[in-house]
């Protein structure tokens, strides 16, 4: 079976009609997939504006981080099981967008950078925790992270813009 087919394939299914065809299944997936992106990302940027030390200097990373984590994981979820939806109903448009491809990347680079943050300085978190000026590399890794969830979001307007535009 090839990569051509395994996409029509998903575009054939149940759970595709449903978005490609119903009166509302498109905006409603659309709707989950924002509010996941803006749960996500407005609440981790919190976390990469501590990591770069310029909010929330007063409070330790590890307790910015672990209070936040749940509603950025919620959202990172939402973003997950919504986008897979979109992603079935339209897979051979989504596969030959330049955008998706840049969005994926990006969203790749960003899990590289946040596990590279927790492994690479993580061991020494404790000596820098409560600075209110984390050591470079540590906000280097928060300044990734922005560029990266930018880079999501606008390469994802882009694909929305490009992928049903008239040829």
């Amino acid at each position: 079976m090839t990569l051509t087919m395994i996409l029509e394939t998903l575009e054939g299914t149940a759970l595709a009609a449903v978005v490609q065809e119903s009166l509302y299944g498109f905006a409603v997936v659309v709707g989950i997939h924002i509010l996941g992106l803006t749960l996500s990302v407005g609440t981790l940027l919190w976390v990469d504006l501590r990591l770069l030390g310029l909010s929330l200097v007063s409070q330790p990373v590890s307790r910015v981080y672990r209070n936040l984590a749940p509603w950025f994981i919620a959202g990172f979820a939402m973003m997950f099981v919504s986008g897979s939806v979109l992603f079935t109903a339209y897979a051979t448009a989504a596969y030959g967008n330049v955008f998706f491809r840049l969005k994926m990347v990006a969203l790749l680079l960003a899990g590289l950078n946040a596990l590279a943050l927790h492994f690479m300085n993580g061991r020494q978190q404790s000596t820098w925790d409560t600075a209110p000026r984390p050591p470079l590399s540590v906000r280097m890794a928060g300044l990734f992270s922005t560029l990266l969830w930018m880079t999501v979001i606008v390469a994802g307007r882009l694909m929305s813009y490009t992928m049903f535009a008239a040829p």
